[in-house]
């Protein structure tokens, strides 16, 4: 893909993205943190720049006392008022992103307390074993009881986060030693404990999800990677986003398309090329294609497909440093495994006990 071609692909994203500055998954819908975040960084990434600050002036206002922000609004309006740990999460992602491409100091220091916010809400809810409890309800008097579950993929996209955000707090001098006790615990957990987990395992994201966060590398990422090609992967079309359905979603093949880029794997330009069947003429994206119907479904274009598609281009092409960020190899902050609560013996084997 062209640059040209990755502009236009970013100013579908800003088309749709509303007065306030939020962006919706498509015109109408939903907005949420994450996918709102996402969409920022691929509007820097596309030229989108003016479109990109008002995206994060709308994370800044929107944040709620407690460091999270609604699952779900619709036109400005609350639909959903729980609160997702990834999602308050990924604002470190963003922020650093945007730093490494902008080298903005008066940014950086406008969005610091929303991180810090963001990061210590995440950091509370983790559970003994390491993973990050999922979400937390509210009611009318606010939070309220959390679900203290952890979701591999969720936990997976808040250990970058929390990577993004040591790194953001050396910039700062505002060393934050609890979030780095919890990455490197959360981190274990992501290593060696995933049947701890939900099971999610039909999902793709469940599959290459600790490879793109950064948790798994090595030999364990390729096995990873490996152990369940055949079920996600269709050559020409992308991955399928649940394992039972022939839903090849383009989304989802960015984000593999990158974990494979990560640890070097050749076949990530390939994956990437594979879901080009998904763009139209205007430069924006369907969701997802159905076989053996043949059609695209749901029929829509969404602005986290298409976010996924320029942030994958751009760890393909390594055209901003903000590429690094999203192999994790430009983050420059790696976790100790200390202070594990967990049950197991590399715990005993790390703090030097024998039993």
């Amino acid at each position: 893909m062209t640059p040209e071609q990755i502009a236009q692909t970013a100013a579908s994203i800003a088309s749709m993205q509303e007065p306030d500055g939020a962006i919706p998954w498509t015109i109408g819908e939903h907005t949420d943190a994450w996918n709102h975040v996402e969409g920022a960084m691929a509007l820097l990434v596309g030229g989108e720049v003016e479109a990109a600050e008002k995206a994060y002036d709308w994370c800044l206002r929107t944040q709620r006392a407690d460091g999270s922000w609604p699952m779900k609004l619709v036109a400005g309006n609350v639909e959903d008022a729980s609160s997702e740990t990834n999602m308050a999460a990924y604002i470190a992602v963003g922020v650093l992103h945007h730093w490494s491409i902008r080298r903005d100091r008066g940014f950086l220091e406008r969005m610091w307390p929303v991180v810090r916010g963001a990061l210590d809400l995440v950091v509370d809810l983790q559970l003994p074993f390491g993973g990050i409890a999922w979400s937390r309800e509210w009611d009318a008097n606010g939070p309220a009881k959390i679900n203290a579950e952890a979701l591999l993929a969720g936990s997976s996209s808040i250990y970058q986060a929390l990577r993004c955000g040591v790194a953001l707090a050396d910039l700062m001098d505002q060393p934050q030693p609890e979030w780095e006790l919890a990455g490197g615990r959360l981190g274990h957990a992501l290593r060696e404990h995933r049947d701890l987990f939900l099971d999610k395992s039909t999902f793709s994201m469940d599959w290459y999800y600790p490879v793109l966060g950064g948790a798994v590398r090595g030999d364990a990422a390729a096995d990873m990677l490996a152990s369940r090609w055949d079920t996600f992967v269709e050559d020409g079309l992308g991955i399928r986003c649940v394992s039972e359905n022939p839903w090849f979603t383009g989304a989802e093949t960015c984000e593999l398309a990158m974990a494979l880029q990560a640890i070097g794997d050749p076949r990530a330009e390939q994956v990437f090329t594979d879901m080009q069947h998904l763009r139209t003429e205007d430069g924006a994206y369907w969701t997802g294609y159905v076989t053996p119907d043949g059609v695209h479904w749901p029929h829509e274009h969404t602005t986290y497909t298409a976010a996924a598609v320029v942030l994958a281009w751009d760890v393909l092409t390594s055209t901003t440093f903000g590429s690094g960020i999203m192999t994790g190899h430009g983050i420059g902050v790696e976790f100790d495994e200390i202070a594990l609560e967990c049950d197991c013996p590399k715990r005993d084997e790390l703090a030097g006990v024998t039993r």
